[in-house]
C-alpha cells in the first residue's frame, strides 16, 4: 500500500523567494540603464555596467528559486 504524498511546506525564507528577489533584480538592471544614460555624473556612468552586471546575475541566479 502506498503512502499519499505529503504537501510540504518549502524551508526557503520569505525574503529569498522569486518574486522579491526578482523584482530587485530588475530594479537593479533599471537603475544601471538610468546611470548608463545620465549626462551629470562620471562617477555614476563608471559603475552603470556593474550594476546592470549584477542585476543581470542576480535576476539569473534568483529565476531558479521557488516561488
Amino acid at each position: 500500500m502506498r503512502r499519499p504524498a505529503i504537501s510540504r511546506k518549502s524551508r526557503w525564507p520569505r525574503w529569498a523567494r522569486r518574486g522579491l528577489m526578482e523584482n530587485i533584480a530588475t530594479a537593479l538592471i533599471a537603475i544601471g540603464f538610468l546611470m548608463l544614460f545620465q549626462p551629470f555624473a562620471l562617477s555614476l556612468y563608471t559603475y552603470s555596467f556593474i550594476t546592470m552586471l549584477a542585476g543581470t546575475v542576480m535576476f539569473i541566479t534568483v529565476s531558479k528559486f521557488p516561488e
